[in-house]
């Protein structure tokens, strides 16, 4: 393994720039998480800086680890299919479970209930 010195620019460049780009995404859905009021409206933004976050930060591992063990590491893909599979079904259980509280406590928060078609 190489030492990290000694990776190539353009490769310090790529790792650079995707850390940059998970990093803002992580920061924007946290920032989107205390601001928005309700507890319905704060489910979509972590989802999406947790989804899109990682898979930044997991082709930045990728290419760092690729480039200076001078093989293809790959195992960084498993990570981020089991975030992109988990948090959003976490996400909507929580939500479902959110919903039928505030409509067995009738406190008016949750959404009015659809009529199917």
């Amino acid at each position: 393994m190489q030492a990290t010195a000694d990776l190539p620019l353009w490769a310090a460049i790529l790792v650079s720039l995707f850390l940059l780009i998970g990093a803002s995404l992580a920061l924007i859905g946290a920032v989107g998480f205390l601001r928005l009021p309700t507890f319905y409206e704060r489910l979509h933004a972590p989802t999406l800086g947790t989804s899109w976050g990682i898979g930044g930060v997991m082709l930045a591992s990728m290419i760092f680890f690729t480039v200076t063990s001078q093989r293809l590491v790959i195992h960084e893909v498993l990570i981020g299919i089991f975030v992109t599979v988990t948090t959003p079904v976490t996400f909507m259980l929580l939500a479902r479970a959110a919903l039928h509280r505030d409509r067995v406590a009738k406190n008016g928060k949750a959404p009015a209930k659809q009529d199917g078609p």
